[in-house]
């Protein structure tokens, strides 16, 4: 019995595949290569529903880079790659495009008290203040891009850029200086806290900064990873921080249609992996990240977010740096990588990954549930308004509200592989209020050749027909409905083994290497390549002279990995019954001794069985030849000589003659050509005087020899 645990899939197997396997789902890991759609995941592995996420707005664009909220509810969007700034309105949704950049990419906004916009562009672009519905240039700082914005009580706004991670401080149109020089390539977080004190996370050293006045700073926290990418303090004086891996610089193209040389940007593109803690999944996952350097020539934009692998990316995480200025890490993923974290009610936190871009809520004790998914590349940003908590994406760019618990959601599971085709048997749940369906086919993905979803029967029965592949969806409605474990029962079909070749080797002490002239392969149809590369059955001929053993081996195999046992038997030419040699054969090798055999053809057949179904296969013939040909003198002078021999098993291979113990000469027969069973042959003889002593010598195909001699007075 085989027992085979992959990606918490329990699968049984016996020979035979008599006895029912069983696919389970019932971890977190498990649940959580399924698809949400209003569906929760906890810790614990069980489904619920979740808040439910609706569309608020799609922008059309490849991402959404950043969102900002007024007062009043109205929301602000800017967009890559076709650098667009949205205003949706709180009450019912509508947008409206607000402005449209003469760069690709808007990847910062800012709210002041009054509800005056801020806007930046990239790359070598600038900062634009956006109000009544009319964009004029603010600042222009002059470097390659504007990553963040942030705006102070008083009004005042800075900026964190890149082009030597500078963070500007602007207090009017065209007032602005250098407020600090980061060292860094890039600063990519930018956030006030509770004193009004700036925030600053960069890269490629992943540093977080607290600056508290035109060029005096301190560090705050020196991540083992390039890039602190969002910042969140707390009310209590502490803060959160995200940092990512492999922040590599890496230049991406953009999508077709974006005009102009000058509308290049240099992004980074990272690919993590994480040591998951506090309770979190064991992820793996790629993600971009913004650049480390940059580069004067001039690119488009991709069109989406890009990502590639870096040497050195190990994770991305999430930290609490307390106000005692120490640091823990509350949750890291080995497959995921962050980025934008939310603080809620009650100490949660909920932070946006860029897998299906879900939402996780990690608890003031580290539990973890999976909130929400929106489906898309990314979960870029994480908002809270009025109406509640709002996601911005990549991959496309669209903005999703998450509100009150959904009255019904739906969970797909990942797709099964049977390993097989398979007979199904019932599905098994624990839960309340679940809608259960299944669906099966015998393509890896889902497509128009799989049936459609069936519903089971009453005792659980699955109702979909055999196949390969299994998946199902449950669909929870109601308060109180869950799923927390669920199993389908499975009967592989059996296939039968396959024998692929035997072959029949006559060994006499070591056995001597596998050639044409001492092996008989038979072969599956499967169209294996045999030994004998010529057409036609090929008779092996072994000749008991040198031969003592028969050495008989096979290769077989079985599609369903049983094991196999074997029967060999034998039959001579001419007999109609097969003779059994062993039964119950573990190994692929059986050795008989060559003098059981009498002179004749003789077939071998191998059966291989995995106690269910049968294959077998028949060798070449093997001609056994132990006698030597019998030569006789038929006339002897000092001229010629005459001679014949014969063979009753095999032809006649080779002649030859010898004068007083001399080297052999060969001999041609008479009519030529040695291929028969009996020759005659003349051999023109020229001795000196004195008495001669001539021997002759005929081999047969088994190597055979047979002698005669004459002395010639």
């Amino acid at each position: 019995m085989k027992r085979i645990l992959v990606f918490g899939f329990l699968a049984v197997s016996l020979c035979g595949a008599s006895v029912p396997a069983f696919w389970e789902m019932s971890s977190f890991t498990d649940f959580l290569k399924g698809k949400f759609e209003n569906v929760s995941l906890g810790r614990d592995g069980r489904l619920s529903p979740a808040p439910e996420m609706k569309t608020l707005f799609n922008s059309g664009q490849p991402v959404i880079w950043s969102v900002a909220a007024a007062p009043d509810g109205t929301l602000y969007a800017a967009t890559g790659h076709g650098g667009r700034v949205y205003r949706i309105a709180a009450a019912d949704g509508t947008a409206t495009l607000l402005w449209t950049a003469d760069r690709p990419e808007v990847f910062a906004l800012a709210l002041d008290a009054r509800g005056v916009l801020y806007a930046a562009s990239s790359p070598d672009g600038k900062i634009y203040r956006i109000e009544n519905g009319k964009a004029v240039e603010y600042f222009d700082p002059k470097v390659k891009y504007i990553w963040a914005l942030a705006v102070a009580a008083d009004g005042t706004l800075y900026a964190g850029t890149g082009d030597g991670g500078r963070i500007f401080r602007i207090t009017g149109a065209g007032r602005g200086e250098e407020y600090y020089a980061t060292g860094q390539a890039n600063v990519t977080g930018l956030v006030l806290d509770r004193e009004g004190r700036l925030l600053a996370g960069t890269e490629p050293n992943g540093v977080l900064y607290r600056i508290r006045a035109k060029d005096q700073a301190s560090v705050l926290y020196d991540s083992a990873l390039p890039e602190i990418r969002a910042v969140a303090p707390q009310a209590d004086g502490s803060i959160y921080a995200v940092a990512l891996g492999g922040a590599l610089a890496k230049k991406v193209q953009a999508a077709a249609g974006v005009a102009g040389a000058a509308d290049a940007i240099t992004t980074t593109t990272t690919s993590i992996t994480v040591t998951a803690q506090a309770g979190g999944p064991e992820i793996k996952a790629v993600m971009p990240s913004k650049p480390a350097a940059v580069t004067a020539t001039a690119e488009a934009t991709v069109a989406g977010v890009v990502a590639d692998s870096g040497a050195g990316a190990e994770k991305s995480a999430i930290y609490r740096i307390n106000s005692d200025d120490t640091v823990e890490t509350v949750w890291s993923s080995k497959e995921e990588n962050v980025y934008d974290l939310l603080p809620g009610s009650g100490g949660d936190l909920y932070f946006g990954t860029d897998t299906n871009g879900r939402i996780y809520r990690l608890t003031a004790d580290h539990k973890l549930t999976l909130a929400g998914q929106t489906s898309e590349g990314q979960t870029l940003r994480l908002l809270q308004t009025q109406a509640g908590m709002i996601a911005a994406t990549g991959n496309l760019g669209k903005i999703y509200s998450l509100g009150a618990v959904a009255v019904r959601g739906n969970y797909e599971s990942p797709v099964f592989d049977a390993g097989g085709a398979a007979q199904w048997g019932k599905l098994r749940m624990r839960g309340e209020k679940v809608l259960l369906r299944t669906r099966a086919g015998n393509s890896r993905r889902p497509d128009g050749t799989w049936s459609g979803w069936s519903g089971l029967a009453a005792d659980g029965q699955i109702g979909s027909p055999g196949g390969r592949y299994l998946q199902f969806t449950a669909e929870l409605s109601g308060a109180g409905s869950n799923l927390e474990n669920i199993s389908a029962a499975y009967l592989l079909k059996n296939n039968a083994p396959v024998v692929r070749s035997l072959s029949v080797v006559a060994i006499s002490g070591a056995a001597p290497a596998i050639t044409k002239a001492n092996i008989a392969t038979a072969t599956s149809d499967t169209g294996d390549a045999t030994v004998n590369a010529s057409s036609g059955t090929i008779t092996q001929t072994v000749s008991r002279a040198t031969v003592q053993q028969l050495l008989i081996s096979w290769q077989a195999d079985d599609p369903d990995g049983d094991k196999l046992f074997y029967q060999l038997e034998f039959r001579g030419e001419g007999e109609h019954e097969w003779k059994v040699l062993k039964k119950n054969l573990a190994e692929t090798t059986y050795t008989i001794d060559g003098d059981s055999l009498a002179d004749g053809r003789y077939y071998f057949k191998i059966t291989a069985s995995d106690l269910a179904l049968d294959a077998e296969l028949i060798s070449a013939p093997v001609l056994i030849d132990n006698t030597p040909p019998v030569v006789k003198i038929l006339s002897a002078s000092r001229t010629a000589l005459v001679f014949e021999a014969e063979d009753g098993a095999s032809v006649l291979r080779r002649a030859e003659w010898s004068v007083d113990a001399g080297p052999w000469m060969p001999v041609v027969p008479v009519d030529g050509i040695l291929d028969s069973l009996r020759e005659q042959f003349r051999v023109v003889v020229s001795v000196g005087p004195g008495e001669h002593l001539v021997v002759v010598r005929v081999t047969d195909s088994g190597g055979n020899a047979g002698l005669a001699k004459v002395v010639l007075p």
